[in-house]
């Protein structure tokens, strides 16, 4: 029985006359309609309320401890070391946030560089990283407020009448070396002015045994990643049961930001396309109202403790009428996500993934209208590398995190779209990183 329920009929037997009762009894029955069409629209007020079940999903998780912070920094002085490299360069920013605890949200990007950078020094016979912070001179009292893990932080700043680069090189220790390595999404400029600076040395994006530190992802960012992945398929689900048709597009997007926020996820994000919108991958943005026949296409995700989330579900009301041709669609994408995900294992080279997603959708005479690479990779940014995409020739590897999202894109009529992230396994399997709440959706109904 529904707490409204059980108001109506202690305000019905709390009244004395006849008269009064007949009163209170309309006025009851209006206010159990209303509260009745709240609960079942919105879903506030149920027992078990499920905004509370998202609240709790990951309130457990805390955030990558200061010591695994450390141990990345003294791997990547180790790989700097065996390369003969003078320095890793990074900006606020995925790799940055890895290695140093700096992301972009905690310091936004400006035409005056700060620069972290990792320099492998030699201490009582052993190498070790040295963090050097370049920050514009009248923003280093800020800087030193950053949470830089290490025991040999400097911060070294520039003068505006300076030139930052040069500052930045003279910091480095053994910065007569021939190589400085810089993050692959370090702005050009930065590489420019390094390199004008110092031009006897090779200012190059960081190569595989760099860049492998952070796409290996350890147990404690797989936990991270599961959860807010999790959390994110928990949010789809509790909004898919409080809409209805007639619902907009912006109505929806509004309870998704909802869900994401009661469940503490951060940097929200949500797409959401009705029917012919969501033909077009990234949407063509309308605010259509779901119509009796539309499939709901929602790709929503957002951050746990600087770990990102990337889902999508295509699916259907209990009233919804579509074609069974849509349905046949849906199940077609289905089954080229579930190919793609064993065939992921660690060896494989991520152009064979997205192949072998293809020639399913290829056999359902979908291949066309496939438009887009299979996956990207996750961790720090909802978008990095590695990729799952024809014409790669990188090597899977046990740790690697990616998403897993085929489409059929039919302009004009329908879009569908299923995406779940997955992680390799120490054993070299496939593993979905939201398979806790049941992994792949079930069928159009149940996302």
């Amino acid at each position: 029985m529904s707490p409204s329920t059980v108001l109506f009929y202690q305000i019905t037997a709390s009244s004395n006359s006849h008269w009064q009762r007949v009163v209170v009894l309309l006025v009851a029955a209006v206010l159990l309609w209303f509260t009745e069409l709240t609960i079942s629209r919105w879903g506030f007020g149920k027992v078990g309320d499920p905004w509370v079940g998202l609240a709790e999903h990951c309130k457990h998780t805390r955030p990558i401890p200061e010591s695994e912070f450390i141990e990345r920094q003294h791997k990547l002085a180790h790989a700097l070391h065996a390369l003969q490299v003078s320095a890793y360069v990074a900006e606020p920013g995925g790799s940055a946030q890895f290695f140093g605890n700096i992301s972009s949200s905690s310091w936004s990007l400006s035409e005056r560089p700060l620069l972290f950078m990792v320099s492998p020094i030699i201490q009582a016979g052993e190498v070790v990283p040295k963090v050097i912070v370049l920050t514009p001179s009248f923003e280093e009292a800020r800087a030193k407020l950053l949470a830089i893990p290490g025991a040999n932080v400097t911060y070294v700043p520039w003068e505006e009448d300076e030139d930052p680069y040069a500052v930045g090189f003279r910091a480095l220790p053994g910065s007569a070396t021939s190589r400085v390595y810089v993050d692959g999404m370090v702005r050009h400029f930065i590489v420019d002015g390094f390199q004008k600076v110092a031009p006897g040395v090779d200012v190059i994006s960081a190569p595989l045994e760099i860049t492998s530190l952070r796409e290996r992802k350890s147990q404690a960012e797989l936990a991270l990643l599961q959860c807010v992945n999790e959390v994110t398929v928990l949010a789809i689900r509790t909004v898919q049961k409080q809409m209805y048709i007639g619902i907009r597009e912006s109505q929806v997007r509004q309870l998704i930001d909802r869900a994401l926020a009661v469940a503490g996820v951060t940097d929200r994000w949500a797409l959401v396309l009705f029917g012919e919108n969501a033909a077009l991958p990234h949407g063509s943005g309308t605010d259509r109202v779901l119509g009796q026949s539309d499939l709901v296409l929602i790709d929503t995700g957002g951050s746990l403790h600087e770990y990102h989330s990337d889902v999508t579900r295509t699916f259907i009301l209990p009233d919804t009428r579509a074609p069974d041709e849509y349905l046949g669609y849906w199940f077609a994408v289905q089954a080229a996500q579930a190919a793609a995900f064993v065939t992921a294992k660690e060896g494989t080279v991520t152009s064979r993934v997205d192949e072998v997603a293809r020639k399913v959708l290829a056999e359902h005479g979908l291949g066309q209208y496939f438009t887009h690479r299979l996956g990207h990779g996750i961790g720090l940014e909802s978008h990095e590398a590695p990729y799952l995409r024809g014409g790669s020739d990188d090597i899977i590897e046990a740790g690697n995190a990616f998403s897993n999202e085929p489409g059929v894109y039919i302009e004009g009529k329908v879009g569908i779209r299923l995406e779940d992230c997955f992680y390799i396994n120490q054993g070299g399997d496939a593993v979905y990183l939201t398979a806790g709440v049941g992994g792949q959706a079930l069928d159009p109904l149940h996302p």
